[in-house]
């Protein structure tokens, strides 16, 4: 044991080597003690599901065809509205108008022969603004509904404002048409407004 003592002290490269080999053993036998058998290993990655991928992105399609069909939805929903708008946003304008040609008409109409000898500047101004407004009407997509007498009466157009049993008129006929109608496009704006025969002979 002393020789080999002596050797190690004249040789310190081998006694180097040594406390190495020792230092490895020690090394190792601590990493069995632990139960790492494997120390320089790592450990094994898990692979992804195929399965879960592909129902994640049936999921997201799914949700991604909604959302393309909401928003066609959408902007056809914009352009109806967008079109009514234009077309229908002046009923109201357009209603409050009506009462303007009743009485420009009834003012013609009540016009004599007389009146329009004394004052025929006067019935010609009624008659241009009467023309104008008749322009502006046809212009935004206001028709008017003119009944006439023994027309039949339709519920959808007209507004019974009394009924008379007149002698010669079948029942349902008009017996008198106190107010024209109007129609804006296709919608009712005002019905005509007349009298209904409810002769039953």
């Amino acid at each position: 044991m002393a020789k080999n003592k002596t050797f190690q002290a004249e040789n310190p490269d081998v006694e180097a080597a040594i406390d190495e080999i020792m230092n490895e053993g020690s090394a190792a036998q601590t990493g069995a003690d632990n139960g790492d058998e494997h120390p320089s290993e790592e450990a094994p990655q898990e692979q992804p599901d195929l399965d879960a991928l592909i129902a994640e992105r049936d999921d997201y399609r799914e949700k991604f065809m909604r959302a393309l069909a909401d928003a066609e939805n959408t902007r056809k929903r914009s352009e109806r509205d967008r079109r009514e708008a234009a077309q229908y946003g002046g009923s109201k304008l357009a209603r409050d108008m009506l009462p303007v040609y009743d009485n420009l008409k009834r003012a013609l109409e009540a016009a004599g022969d007389d009146v329009r000898a004394n004052a025929p500047a006067l019935i010609e101004g009624v008659e241009l603004t009467m023309r104008e407004l008749l322009n502006i009407f046809q212009k935004h997509g206001i028709t008017i509904i003119a009944p006439a007498e023994g027309d039949i009466f339709d519920p959808q157009l007209h507004e019974a404002m009394f009924e008379a049993a007149v002698p010669g008129t079948k029942a349902g006929q008009i017996i008198q048409v106190m107010n024209e109608g109007f129609m804006l496009h296709d919608r009712l704006l005002r019905p005509a407004q007349v009298g209904v025969s409810s002769n039953t002979e």
